[in-house]
C-alpha cells in the first residue's frame, strides 16, 4: 500500500504496481505492436515493390510506420482510456497523476517519449528505466518522474463485509437505541471504515474512528452506559441497525402456503447473513381459514290451516 495526497489534502490508500506486473503488461503491448508492425510492413513492402519506389522513400515510410505504431499506440491508448493500454487493462493496471487524478495527453506523450528514448532505449541497454524503478519507492521510472505520474493496481479484491457484533453487556443498551436519524450514507461510511480498519495506519485509525463515532453519537441516543472504543461502538450500532432491518423484512413479507410458495424471512445455508443476536425466532404460523357459515333459515308463520303463508316471516323485535 502507498499513499497519494490529492489537491484537497486527502490521503488516498492505493496499491502501487510492481515491476514484474508492469513488465508483463509491457510484454503484452510489445507483442501486439509487433503483430501490427509485421502486418503493416508486409502490406507496405508489397505496395512499394509493385510501384518500384526508391529505397530512400521506402525507408522513410517504414520509419514513420514504426514510429506511429511504437509511440502513437501508447499515447493514443493512454489518452483515450485515461491511463490504460491493452496490457494494463488485462492486468488491472492504470496510470494516474501523483494526486490520483486521470492523466491527459501531455502526460501520456511525455511518458511515451521518455520510455522510447531514455528508459528502455537500446543505446542505453534498456537500463535507466529499470534502475530508476528499483530505486524509487513508488516504482517510478524516469518518464513517470518527469510526467508526474504513477502506475497503480486498479483491480482490488472485493471488500468483505466487516463482522458486526454487540458486546454482551451492551445488548440492552443497543436494543434501546434510537436510530431513525442515522442516515444510510453515514452508516455506509462507518461500515467502510470497519472493513478497512486493518489496512489503515495507527494515526488514521484513531482519528477517523473517533470522528465517525462522534458523528454517529450526535444522531443516536442514548450514550453507552460504559466507556467503549470507537470501532466497538460503531460495530454495536451497525449490528443493531442490521438486526432491526432483518426483523422488519421478516415481518413485513407476506406468508404463503403451498408447494409453490416463495421463501421469505432470513435465508438459511452458507450464504445466510450474519445475525448479531443468535438465531432468528421462527415466523408465526398463519391463522387457519374458517369459511363463513350461511345464515340460518328463518321460520315462516303458520296459518290455522297448517301451511306457510308465502312471503310471511317472523321478525324478532
Amino acid at each position: 500500500m502507498s499513499q497519494l495526497v490529492t489537491g484537497e489534502a486527502v490521503v488516498l490508500q492505493v496499491r502501487i504496481a510492481r515491476m514484474p506486473t508492469r513488465a508483463l503488461a509491457c510484454a503484452i503491448d510489445v507483442a501486439l505492436q509487433s503483430v501490427v508492425l509485421v502486418v503493416l510492413i508486409s502490406l507496405l513492402a508489397g505496395f512499394l515493390l509493385g510501384g518500384q519506389a526508391s529505397e530512400a522513400l521506402a525507408g522513410a515510410l517504414i520509419f514513420i510506420v514504426v514510429l506511429l505504431v511504437v509511440i502513437g499506440y501508447r499515447v493514443v491508448m493512454e489518452t483515450l482510456t485515461r491511463g490504460r493500454t491493452i496490457g494494463k487493462l488485462v492486468l488491472g493496471l492504470k496510470v494516474v497523476r501523483d494526486d490520483g487524478s486521470s492523466i491527459r495527453f501531455r502526460h501520456a506523450l511525455v511518458r511515451t517519449l521518455l520510455w522510447f528514448f531514455v528508459d528502455f532505449a537500446p543505446w542505453f541497454a534498456a537500463s535507466p528505466g529499470i534502475v530508476a524503478s528499483l530505486m524509487n519507492k513508488q516504482g517510478k521510472r524516469i518518464g513517470d518522474m518527469v510526467a508526474g505520474t504513477v502506475v497503480i493496481r486498479e483491480r482490488h479484491q472485493p471488500m468483505a463485509s466487516p463482522p458486526l457484533f454487540v458486546p454482551g453487556h451492551l445488548v440492552q443498551w443497543a436494543q434501546s437505541l434510537e436510530l431513525s436519524r442515522l442516515s444510510d450514507e453515514l452508516a455506509n461510511a462507518a461500515r467502510d471504515y470497519l472493513a478497512r480498519y486493518t489496512e489503515l495506519l495507527p494515526g488514521p485509525q484513531l482519528a477517523l474512528g473517533e470522528a465517525l463515532a462522534a458523528r454517529v453519537a450526535a444522531v443516536t441516543a442514548p450514550n453507552p452506559p460504559s466507556p467503549i472504543i470507537a470501532p466497538a461502538y460503531l460495530s454495536a450500532v451497525l449490528a443493531e441497525r442490521r438486526r432491526r432491518e432483518l426483523q422488519r423484512l421478516s415481518t413485513q413479507r407476506p406468508v404463503h402456503s403451498g408447494p409453490f410458495a416463495p421463501s421469505y424471512g432470513i435465508p438459511a445455508g452458507p450464504f445466510a447473513p450474519p445475525n448479531p443476536y443468535g438465531a432468528q425466532a421462527p415466523l408465526p404460523a398463519p391463522a387457519p381459514f374458517i369459511p363463513p357459515q350461511p345464515p340460518a333459515p328463518r321460520p315462516a308463520t303458520v296459518n290455522p290451516q297448517g301451511w306457510a303463508a308465502p312471503g310471511s316471516e317472523v321478525r324478532p323485535w
